[in-house]
């Protein structure tokens, strides 16, 4: 029978499997010469200098460990009932995945293309500047999460069951170190072949997925959805539909806005991408020591209370990439991605500062998405109307100054030297420079002008919510429409909006009992 230990080693001993054996021998006062463990979990403690490894354990004495099978339930739903679901990103996914473990027969519209064909368009946007409406670094197969890191990690774990959406990852593909990793992370290198396997299981069992379908309009009556439209021109009658569109569906939001369904400005985040080189972290972060195999490139969280408002640091990326992500020709928009090594030599993350209605000057739902919208023009026409990227040094830009030129950056369309000061709202800007300033208190040698800001880091999230029913997760006047996700106001990142898809269908289950 297995039992289970927690254990403390050396961050030097985590490759080390006979220490790891020989503690655990210690800590069971064991006189079994032979016994058999698996680390369930591992966390890393760098806190000082003595680095430490937290661990989980599974053993069994004198016997071997089963090896764990994780696989998904086929259903034959061809003839079942039917369920629209408009995006294929992760809540789209796995709203379909189980819809067809309930029986349900899911038809995924996804606006973009599929994972691999996406990724002409992104090359695209590298080296031509050109911005494809539907399919870019936000839409297309596997959403925004895809090409632009496929973090797992989430704090959402009251709203359901995270364990079963990794362990539903892994059986189409995904390594199973996600299930141990405090942290867990995939990479962009590795998600497309994961998210290809999904969407093959959903055909197989009889559900569809259709590219290029883009969502143009709802008929409405009695208060239900009656057909959606899609590319303007196709008509299909509905009976339940799962709205999973992710943040930057900005059409679909201004579509119900027009039709006059509830909407509700949401607060979000807005400022930068910074990008320190990798060392530097992994300097400040181990307390000097660098290039030890034994440690993972290191990462930060960064949170302070600066003038009026909370700043902090989003989608922090490790050995990683700053890609453009904007999702129409006349706009700029920054994120940030790593491969699954996580080997590339730059750091970023964003630095973003609270935004709210009170800080625009408009009334509304949309108000704080056409702020949004003001920004990332701005810094489109600031860098050229081209999808080169605003960016300054950080002690340049905290004194107000132009940087005479600007550090090796990861951004491949190329960065323009801008005072960002002269950009950016001004109170996101005051801002950050108490933010910087405090965190460069925190971490000694973060506050540098070798690191390089790139504007703006502003789609956090939504900044709108669609409402719902807090038990049956249907729109308060819309009965049969269930928005879900990120782009709903729901979820902030690839589990959580996993997640938000499972119980919306679940939701649509109870509805029917």
């Amino acid at each position: 029978m297995s039992e289970y230990l927690n254990i403390v080693i050396p961050a030097s001993k985590i490759l080390d499997e006979e220490y790891i054996g020989k503690e655990i021998t210690k800590s069971i006062k064991t006189t079994f010469n032979t016994f058999d463990y698996r680390i369930l979990k591992k966390s890393l403690d760098a806190r000082n200098k003595n680095l430490r490894y937290n661990l989980r354990l599974e053993y069994v004495l004198n016997g071997k460990l089963s090896e764990k099978e994780y696989s998904i339930k086929k259903n034959d739903v061809s003839d079942a009932s039917n369920i629209h679901i408009v995006g294929a990103g992760p809540a789209g996914y796995f709203a379909a995945i189980e819809a067809i473990e309930n029986g349900l027969r899911p038809i995924v519209l996804e606006r973009g293309k599929d994972v691999r064909s996406r990724r002409r368009d992104l090359k695209k946007i590298h080296q031509e500047h050109v911005v494809d409406d539907n399919s870019n670094y936000c839409f297309g197969e596997g959403g925004a999460g895809t090409y632009s890191d496929g973090k797992l990690y989430t704090r959402s774990k009251k709203r359901g069951n995270t364990l079963k959406v990794l362990e539903e990852l892994v059986a189409f593909g995904a390594p199973d170190i996600i299930l141990v990793e405090a942290h867990p992370h995939i990479g962009t290198n590795k998600l497309p072949k994961i998210i290809t396997s999904i969407r093959e299981y959903i055909i197989a069992c009889g559900g569809e997925v259709r590219f290029d379908s883009k969502v143009t309009d709802f008929i409405i009556e009695n208060d239900r959805i009656k057909a959606l439209v899609f590319n303007d021109n196709v008509k299909e009658e509905v009976s339940e539909v799962i709205l999973a569109t992710g943040h930057s569906a900005r059409d679909i939001f201004q579509l119900l806005y027009e039709k006059e369904i509830l909407l509700e400005a949401k607060n979000f985040a807005m400022g930068v991408r910074i990008e320190h080189s990798q060392q530097i972290i992994d300097k400040i972060q181990y307390h000097g020591s660098v290039n030890n195999e034994y440690l993972p490139p290191a990462a930060y969280s960064l949170v302070t209370q600066a003038k009026d408002r909370g700043v902090y640091s989003f989608c922090m990326c490790p050995g990683g990439i700053v890609a453009p992500c904007a999702t129409g020709q006349e706009e700029v928009v920054t994120n940030g991605w790593s491969p699954s090594k996580r080997n590339n030599p730059y750091a970023n993350s964003g630095i973003v500062v609270e935004v709210g209605m009170d800080d625009v000057d408009e009334e509304g739902p949309m108000a704080l998405l056409n702020f949004q919208k003001k920004v990332e023009r701005a810094c489109w026409e600031a860098a050229g109307k081209t999808q080169r990227v605003p960016a300054q040094r950080m002690i340049d830009f905290i004194e107000n100054r132009t940087s005479i030129d600007l550090p090796e950056s990861s951004y491949q369309p190329g960065l323009v030297s801008v005072n960002l000061n002269e950009v950016l709202p001004k109170f996101i800007c005051e801002n950050l420079k108490v933010a910087f300033k405090t965190f460069g208190k925190k971490m000694k040698g973060y506050l540098t002008n070798d690191a390089i800001l790139h504007a703006p880091e502003s789609r956090t999230s939504s900044p709108i919510r669609i409402p719902r029913d807090d038990e049956m997760l249907n729109h308060p006047e819309i009965l049969n429409l269930y928005p879900c996700g990120e782009g709903a106001g729901y979820a902030g990142g690839i589990v959580s909006a996993a997640v938000d898809g499972k119980r919306c269908v679940q939701a649509i289950i109870k509805s029917k009992a």
